[in-house]
Order: C-alpha cells, then sequence, then structure tokens
C-alpha cells in the first residue's frame, strides 16, 4: 500500500498524535470561563470553519507556530462555528469584533486587545501579548 500511503496517509498508530494545545469552546460556561481566565493570563479564541480550506491550512499554520512558552503563558481556546454558530455570534457581539472565519482574537481583563482574520493569523505573534 505505499503509494496509497502517498495519497490518503499512513495508518496512525497510538502515540502518533500529539497533544492538544486547545480547550474546547462549546457553550456560554466555556465562554464565561475564558473571560475569567483573560482576568490572569491572556486568552486566545481561534473561531475556524471546518468546511474552509483557507481556514484549516491557517489553523495547521498557526498551531505549528506555537511553542511550549506560549502554551505555559496562554489559554487556547478552539471554536468550531458550525457547530456553535450562535456561540461565534455572541463572540462577536461581546467582543466588538465583525465575524470573520478564521478569526483569532486576543483576550486580557475581558477585552479584546486584538484580533487577526485569515492570512494576518499566522503574522501575529502571541509573545507581543504575554501579561
Amino acid at each position: 500500500m505505499g503509494i496509497l500511503n502517498t495519497f490518503f496517509g499512513k495508518e496512525k498508530t497510538p502515540g502518533d498524535e500529539k497533544k492538544s494545545i486547545w480547550i474546547p469552546l462549546e457553550s456560554q460556561e466555556d465562554l464565561n470561563e475564558a473571560i475569567t481566565f483573560s482576568k490572569t493570563v491572556p486568552v486566545a479564541i481561534f473561531k475556524h470553519s471546518t468546511r474552509c480550506g483557507i481556514s484549516r491550512m491557517v489553523l495547521k499554520q498557526f498551531e505549528n507556530n506555537v511553542s511550549e512558552e506560549i502554551l505555559e503563558d496562554f489559554k487556547l481556546y478552539y471554536l468550531d462555528l458550525l457547530n456553535h454558530r450562535s456561540l461565534s455570534n455572541e463572540i462577536a457581539v461581546k467582543f466588538d469584533v465583525q465575524h470573520q472565519s478564521p478569526q483569532l482574537l486576543i483576550i486580557k481583563n475581558g477585552i479584546t486587545i486584538a484580533n487577526a482574520s485569515h492570512n494576518d493569523i499566522i503574522a501575529t505573534d502571541l509573545k507581543d501579548f504575554k501579561i
């Protein structure tokens, strides 16, 4: 199956997956938790459309750029906006940002201090927003 693995990927074995860097954002309670955390540590919310190739590419590039240092200094939340559209809309209103996909919001003390969308997300250096 060598040539097929090239096209379809090899079968995964336990231990192949790396630990997820994301905290799922799926409910109002999760959003409230993120806002509470933002009072002591910066919070990043990544709004992702699972049907969009650009969003998928930006997500992967963003994940590849996240260092261990960032994971120690930030809470990273992931929102599947197709499954949680009403929560995505609430975030847009609550943090006074226009809805985009993909979109990255940086929250400190309950307010948005930065946001980026599409390829601008890749250029965002989270180290610039450390406490």
